[in-house]
């Protein structure tokens, strides 16, 4: 084969690497399509987005054509080969001949898979003629979700919704923008809610209506609740906590709070500072840990760190590099700066807490927790007009929780309680 889309395989092949063999998240891997054409760039995102979204099911077609899965020590990468190879052909539909010889060439580049080429080129040949009808009576939902998630969603939401969670994250989050005013200039797009557009077609957003003019940013639609639930905040102080990616805090400074934001990441503090001021708003960013910090506001906003399993349509890596320990993890460092954060609320303010997790232990216990500790504290149920209508994202305690499968085309998923401080403590 020519060299054409060999460099764009590479690059997928050492970001499935980086995964699956070093737990090394996707997009910290995405350095991998520095100096690529913008083309291949994306077809090597694609590619190693779609083979993790697909994985367990790509993997039980192969295995149905191997005697015994490889061992890596001694295979190098020929397993991400294969994988990367049974997608193209199963899931991206690329012609079978440019998908086999392509993946011969990324063995061939491997001092160890370079051993196990003639099982490669065998194994492919027989999914490009087989592999269709074997991956059409699997059970693709089961099999792309890893069995600590799947153990976990039948117990919390049931064994029906824990399928069609799983098989909203079969499909890519499209792409969604929130408006900076009523007068905004933005892409082609469906109104959602409150100032939320999805977009029609996916492309570099950089290029888009509106973009350069600091019109939108972008956020998905279940980001943008956890902000609305501290109700108007026009001329009040906000406390934003964990500020990055930084969407909450536009929010809030469009809607005229003024926003104290804080983030303990200098790259992601930039970045938001930079999406200030293309979108022309203004907000104190502070660079420090949210435990740390020391102020004080009568609304405070946390989107805590967690193992986010609530956003796996965007990030199909985090099946495969987290487990269950991870939640306790997280449960726990979250759970500091919820403490961290009361402390910062006025009496009489606002506290909202966030996850965009699923896990109950990261958002439902969470509050729990605290509210049993905390007795200057109690919840401010939300109601369905707060959010648009949408009761059913309102738990039995009067919390909000959204899940992928919500919304035609999904969403991302989010737990966030709304707790109101007395004003005598």
């Amino acid at each position: 084969m020519t060299d054409t889309g060999l460099p764009a395989r590479r690059a997928a092949l050492a970001i499935l690497s980086g995964v699956l063999q070093k737990r090394r998240p996707l997009d910290a891997g995405l350095d991998q399509l520095a100096g690529l054409q913008v083309r291949d760039a994306g077809f090597a995102r694609a590619l190693a987005s779609e083979t993790l979204r697909n994985m367990g099911a790509l993997d039980a077609v192969l295995r149905k054509f191997m005697a015994k899965p490889l061992a890596p020590h001694k295979a190098g990468t020929a397993s991400e080969i294969l994988l990367l190879g049974a997608c193209e052909l199963l899931i991206l539909k690329v012609a079978p001949h440019a998908a086999v010889d392509a993946a011969n060439e990324l063995a061939a580049q491997d001092s160890k898979a370079v051993h196990f080429k003639p099982l490669i080129n065998a194994v492919l040949r027989k999914v490009a003629k087989e592999g269709e009808a074997v991956l059409s009576g699997l059970d693709r939902e089961r099999l792309s979700t890893p069995d600590w998630l799947w153990s976990r969603w039948t117990a919390q939401y049931g064994a029906g919704t824990a399928r069609v969670i799983a098989r909203a994250h079969q499909q890519a989050a499209p792409v969604d923008i929130v408006l900076k005013s009523s007068t905004a200039t933005f892409p082609p797009s469906v109104e959602l809610f409150g100032g939320v557009r999805r977009l029609n077609e996916s492309g570099r957003i950089d290029e888009l209506p509106g973009f350069a003019e600091g019109d939108w940013w972008v956020q998905d639609a279940a980001a943008t609740l956890p902000a609305l639930l501290l109700g108007d905040v026009a001329g009040q102080s906000v406390i934003d906590l964990c500020a990055a990616p930084g969407g909450k805090t536009l929010q809030l400074a469009a809607h005229g709070a003024k926003v104290i934001a804080v983030e303990i990441d200098a790259a992601r503090a930039e970045r938001i500072r930079e999406n200030l001021a293309r979108t022309e708003l203004n907000a104190d960013i502070i660079q420090a840990d949210a435990r740390d910090f020391e102020g004080g506001a009568p609304f405070v906003l946390i989107d805590a760190p967690c193992t986010a399993t609530g956003t796996i349509r965007r990030h199909p890596d985090l099946p495969w590099i987290k487990g269950a320990a991870d939640v306790t993890v997280s449960a726990g460092a979250a759970y500091e700066i919820l403490e961290s954060g009361a402390r910062m609320v006025s009496p009489g303010g606002t506290l909202v807490f966030a996850v965009c997790s699923l896990e109950r232990e990261e958002g439902e216990e969470q509050i729990a927790a605290f509210l049993s500790g905390h007795p200057e504290f109690s919840r401010a149920p939300i109601t369905a007009e707060e959010i648009f209508g949408y009761a059913d994202w309102i738990t039995p305690d009067g919390d909000l929780r959204t899940l992928p499968c919500y919304l035609p085309g999904g969403m991302d998923g989010f737990f966030a309680a709304r707790l109101k401080r007395s004003e005598t403590t």
